[in-house]
């Protein structure tokens, strides 16, 4: 479909395939720049706003979503959580981040950054088209890339760039685009899964709730003060059709149970979901004209809540590079994405492994493995130093200029 006739074609500097939370963060910071582009995703804006996922926010990416015009809705809807509760069998022990670190979390669900920035590309007359179909991306190995895509009208269309940019998810055809024989890509499949639920209750507790028992692992979120979100630890091929409501409740107060007599405020499940995940990497995150960014390039397990800001973190060094590119410095500008984003995907892949291979039961462990796990989990609450090593790894790690 290389060649066939389109109905429309229009030049920009930067193209962006995918219309998330990373691809509409970078269109809104080169739009600020004066830099014009078009977004496009096969998802409606309806199916994208309904999906739930992550729901963490470090404080420097809240605060780039306020100060760069966003939103400032975080404030007002947003809970900013100082720390967060690890419970080891039956006893709970709070992490202070604030104490430890001098830093804090915002609870703000990403499909509320979403609708943020989907409005704030609305309002400044920023182009984007949800629910297309057939996209193509071409010859991005030349300085004039190209994206096709048929809309929700049938119509085809053409956009002439000079970048294009995939975040266009963990399912991305962008980064298929980069040769076989010249990209790498590391990954790690976990033996088991999250069971997660939407409940209509009260908060149960102020902060997240991350509980190891011999139960298994269960991590206690929150929505709203009335929608609460919440997992435990399930096989990966998990039915959500043997879950009746009765059965949810029971596995998840037995795995929060602890001799504080701590119990889970119940009410109406509105939504069970098994949650597969894995941990992915590929490199490069940048191939002639074509760059990736977020989930695209790399996947986290959810445990460390690092996804969403990992995303927004290459958006916003992508959004640097490619204003200079596109400027004085020229493409050389762009060799600076991969090595600056990935010192902190790793950083992100080994706190995300880490913190899950310390909470989780793994199938087939050995004696010694269980016991080995229970001590870590002991060193980390027990000691001021492994205190501090989560909060900062969970927190993030401060962009230039904020320093701690």
């Amino acid at each position: 479909m290389a060649d066939a006739p389109v109905d429309s074609i229009t030049s920009i500097p930067v193209a962006v395939v995918g219309a998330g939370p990373a691809g509409l963060m970078l269109a809104h910071l080169l739009g600020r720049a004066g830099v014009e582009t078009i977004a496009v995703d096969t998802r409606t804006r309806q199916e994208i706003e309904v999906t739930q996922r992550a729901g963490i926010l470090e404080a420097d990416a809240a605060r780039d979503l306020i100060e760069t015009g966003v939103s400032d809705r975080i404030l007002r809807d947003g809970y900013e959580h100082e720390g967060v509760e690890l419970r080891s069998a039956g006893r709970p022990y709070r992490i202070d981040f604030k104490e430890l670190v001098g830093a804090s979390v915002w609870l703000y669900p990403q499909t509320d950054v979403f609708i943020d920035l989907a409005d704030a590309r609305e309002r400044d007359g920023g182009t984007v088209h949800f629910g297309v179909r057939d996209t193509e991306v071409l010859d991005v190995t030349t300085t004039a890339p190209r994206v096709r895509y048929t809309a929700p009208d049938g119509s085809r269309h053409e956009i002439r760039a000079r970048y294009v940019v995939g975040a266009d998810g963990s399912r991305s055809m962008c980064r298929d685009l980069m040769p076989e024989d010249r990209r790498v890509r590391y990954g790690n499949e976990y033996p088991f899964a999250w069971f997660g639920i939407l409940a209509e209750a009260p908060m149960s507790a102020p902060e997240l709730v991350y509980a190891r028992s011999e139960h298994g692992f269960a991590l206690i979120s929150q929505r709203t003060e009335t929608v609460q979100r919440m997992y435990f630890q399930c096989s990966p091929d998990e039915s959500v059709d043997a879950w009746s409501d009765d059965r949810i409740w029971e596995t998840l107060q037995a795995r929060v149970s602890g001799e504080d007599g701590f119990r889970l405020k119940e009410g109406p499940i509105t939504e069970k979901t098994v949650l597969r995940f894995r941990s992915f990497v590929q490199e490069p995150m940048r191939w002639g004209s074509l760059a990736l960014a977020g989930d695209a390039a790399h996947t986290v397990p959810p445990t460390g809540a690092r996804g969403l800001n990992l995303a927004l973190h290459d958006v916003k060094v992508l959004a640097d590079v490619l204003l200079r590119a596109l400027g004085s410095a020229g493409e050389a500008a762009l060799d600076e994405y991969q090595p600056r984003a990935l010192q902190r995907i790793w950083r992100a892949q080994n706190f995300s492994y880490w913190m899950t291979q310390l909470l989780h039961s793994v199938p087939g462990a050995s004696a010694f493995d269980l016991r080995r796990q229970l001590g870590e989990l002991d060193n980390v609450v027990g000691t001021r130093a492994g205190r501090a090593y989560l909060a900062e790894q969970y927190t993030g790690w401060p962009a230039r200029g904020h320093a701690r």
